[in-house]
């Protein structure tokens, strides 16, 4: 059955990241690099296309709204939110700088800028990692298993070994979700 195989498939991935030493390790050094940046009173930018632009924006608002528990705003932004910027810049210039153009009107040296695309290629995202490392931003990928153009773009690869692109997605928001609780209880502990 469809249903019992989409589930096992889920599963199975999520049994792979809970396994890999290393992915998990990357996980925390962003969820304490992330930390560092609000300490600082830095900012955490947000990009991403399709799905991936709604789980950025998702993730953006779980630090600017609440996680967990109620507390202080975070600074977070998903930059794809402006329709009326992102049809201009898509129209005046071209799409692959959409997020290129506001990571340099809004990013400063040591904020960081969270791409995600689950095949790691995606032009748009490309742009922004190279807009930011000029700035001296902190680059992180959430990506598929082969990282794409982003990987060496970017200090931080959350790389999801799978090709899928739903299941690397619900692993992505799992991911997500548990760098916004490690980051509110470093920053808000109870």
């Amino acid at each position: 059955m469809r249903i019992v195989q989409s589930i096992q498939q889920s599963i199975e991935l999520k049994n792979k990241l809970l396994n890999d030493k290393q992915l998990l390790a990357v996980i925390r050094q962003v969820a304490d690099e992330i930390t560092e940046v609000f300490k600082n009173n830095g900012c955490v930018l947000f990009c991403g296309n399709g799905g991936s632009a709604a789980d950025a924006q998702h993730l953006a608002a779980e630090f600017s709204g609440r996680f967990y528990y109620d507390r202080a705003p975070l600074n977070a932004e998903a930059l794809h939110v402006n329709t009326s910027y992102l049809t201009a810049v898509a129209n005046d210039y071209s799409y692959d700088e959409i997020y290129a153009r506001l990571v340099k009107a809004k990013g400063k040296k040591g904020d960081l800028l969270i791409g995600i695309s689950t095949s790691g290629n995606s032009a748009n995202i490309v742009r922004a990692f190279e807009a930011a490392n000029e700035k001296g931003m902190i680059c992180v990928g959430f990506t598929g298993e082969t990282g794409g153009k982003m990987k060496d773009l970017c200090k931080y690869l959350i790389n999801i070994p799978s090709n899928d692109t739903p299941r690397i997605q619900e692993v992505h928001i799992l991911v997500g979700h548990i760098i916004c609780e490690l980051v509110e209880s470093n920053l808000f502990p109870r």
